[in-house]
């Protein structure tokens, strides 16, 4: 279910400025709900750059009390399957939308597309052509040639028979295409005589081998769009060019309706890529663990790491919607995250590294209980008893044998530390294995500092540190993550991407150690770890009898505003 918490409406923006102006104006607009559409093509996974545009097609839709499809852009077979489809209306939902019964396919309207292109032949407006890829190229022109094609002046009822010949199957893959017939002059280049229709025998997840010739997306797109009352069809920038061509189609074709195209920027963010045939290739050749590995840039593995649907909305949000291509730090994402997850995650003690804490003065046998906030900016949430004992595990890295200057942890003879919520204690000491490596700590503590908390009035020179009771603790398994490239931008210039991966992206720490009220964790809950960071259940691996966890970003904000 959606998060409620300040769910962030979207600001005003240039979109609603013209959306404004088009019902303010009347014409075809007048008295018409606004109605946008989601259109993702089902080859891949959604990732965060998708998230921006469904914050922006939905949003808008709500803004304006309006509707907004969801529709399959399954025009191209190739890579297509039904699994992206069911991960697609998964991810939507999870960010907190819904389409109602306005889903839709492309591949529903195939015939109508058809007919449509028929129709243009009949007007003089298409041909089928026969120049080969190679000639195509060729004769494209430049800015100062056009370009031109010796099948231009086809005979209608000649390219009605060849098109009818391509559906149905006599031809072979790249023999002849359908095009428009525009302008081969023209100084966008989209608009020189376009491929609308090519031939090819694939077989589609929906249709089967009915078809073996397909519409190309700047022919659909429009006619999709009009077939389902679509009012304004926002899209991303690199379609502004491919205007001119949505709007021909419009005013050739015989449609229910007009929709206004409006583009905006594509979101880019630092330390990652976001192109799915990229993407894929990581999958497919084992750099990551799958789409929902928590270091892809992918709406599953996001949510796998614990990113919340309310940050990534708070992001997209943040970051506004305009027509100026920009590149977004990846810290700011995690900045959403991390200000989201200290609202709300529970407060755990878990201890990473372990080394054992022998308090060699407290009785042997003896346990108690000390009361520990589950979240201190929630009262609400209330307290939980967490067990102490004579023996804990603290993180490795608060005891050093030899201590550097300024090192205010625990080192032997060193100042008093307060272990987290129970008491103060002073280290005496430690033993180590055969190869020198500490194994335990010795301290004693001092029985009339119970609670630990600094409001006693005692001023400590030591570090206030975590632990877990050695009696009651639990193993858990540990995912450190980070970015998956080293570089900040893996896209840039002419660098294969995969020489910038990060070598150090993900560092497993096996036999942690976490409080036993994480026994029974189960995704998809979050947790801050004191002093650790936030980690979330994984919700995969995770399992009774094996806790695994990943963290989701540290408690650093190392975002600047």
């Amino acid at each position: 279910m959606p998060d409620e918490r300040n769910t962030p409406v979207m600001a005003q923006n240039f979109i609603h400025d013209f959306i404004d102006e088009d019902l303010a104006q009347g014409g075809q607009f007048q008295g018409m709900t606004v109605h946008t559409r989601f259109p993702p093509e089902p080859n891949g996974y959604l990732h965060i750059g998708h998230a921006k545009a469904i914050f922006i097609d939905f949003g808008t839709a709500e803004k304006y009390g309006g509707l907004c499809n969801l529709r399959m852009d399954d025009t191209n077979p190739t890579k297509e399957d039904v699994e992206y489809v069911e991960a697609i209306q998964e991810d939507i939902h999870w960010l907190g939308y819904d389409w109602g019964d306005r889903f839709f396919y492309a591949s529903d309207y195939f015939e109508k597309m058809y007919d449509c292109a028929v129709a243009l032949i009949k007007k003089g407006l298409a041909y089928v052509c026969e120049l080969t890829p190679e000639q195509f190229k060729e004769y494209r022109g430049d800015v100062n040639t056009p370009a031109r094609s010796p099948y231009r002046d086809r005979p209608v009822e000649e390219s009605l028979d060849l098109f009818a010949r391509m559906r149905a199957g006599e031809f072979e893959n790249g023999r002849m295409t359908l095009r428009a017939k525009i302008d081969l002059e023209s100084g966008n280049f989209n608009m020189r005589d376009p491929v609308i229709y090519r031939i090819n025998h694939m077989h589609h997840h929906r249709q089967g081998d009915k078809w073996c010739i397909y519409p190309m997306y700047d022919f659909a797109h429009p006619i999709e769009d009009a077939l389902e009352g679509i009012t304004h069809s926002l899209c991303s920038l690199e379609f502004e060019d491919h205007r001119p061509l949505y709007d021909w189609v419009i005013a050739n074709c015989d449609l229910p309706a007009k929709p206004r195209q409006i583009e905006f920027a594509r979101l880019g963010i630092n330390y990652t890529v976001m192109s799915k045939r990229k993407l894929r290739q990581l999958v497919e050749e084992g750099r990551v663990s799958g789409w929902d590995d928590p270091r892809m840039p992918t709406l599953c593995g996001l949510r796998r790491r614990g990113y919340t649907p309310r940050s990534i909305r708070n992001f997209s949000e943040r970051n506004g919607v305009s027509k100026a291509a920009s590149t977004v730090e990846f810290a700011f994402l995690e900045h959403c995250l991390r200000e989201d997850l200290n609202d709300v995650a529970l407060r755990r003690m878990a201890v990473l590294r372990p080394v054992k804490l022998v308090i060699t003065n407290y009785p042997e046998g003896q346990s108690e209980t000390f009361p520990v906030e589950n979240n201190p900016n929630r009262p609400e949430d209330g307290t939980r008893e967490v067990t102490f004992s004579r023996e804990v595990y603290v993180e490795a890295e608060d005891f050093l044998e030899t201590p550097v200057p300024k090192y205010k942890r625990l080192y032997p003879d060193g100042p008093e530390c307060r272990l987290k919520g129970a008491y103060l204690i002073k280290c005496t000491g430690c033993k180590k294995d055969e190869n020198g490596n500490v194994v335990e700590i010795y301290a004693t503590y001092d029985p009339e500092s119970r609670g630990g908390d600094p409001a006693d009035g005692r001023k400590v020179k030591g570090a206030t540190i975590h632990w877990v009771d050695a009696a009651t603790a639990v193993d858990a398994e540990i995912r450190l993550y980070d970015n998956l490239f080293a570089d900040a931008d893996p896209d840039a210039g002419d660098k294969n991407f995969l020489d910038c991966l990060n070598p150090n992206s993900l560092e497993v720490l096996t036999g942690a150690k976490v409080e036993a009220s994480l026994a029974d964790a189960a995704a998809p809950a979050s947790f801050q770890f004191l002093r650790q960071g936030y980690f979330c259940v994984d919700n995969k691996d995770s399992k009774p009898g094996h806790l695994v966890f990943n963290r989701s970003v540290s408690l650093k904000d190392s975002f600047k505003f």
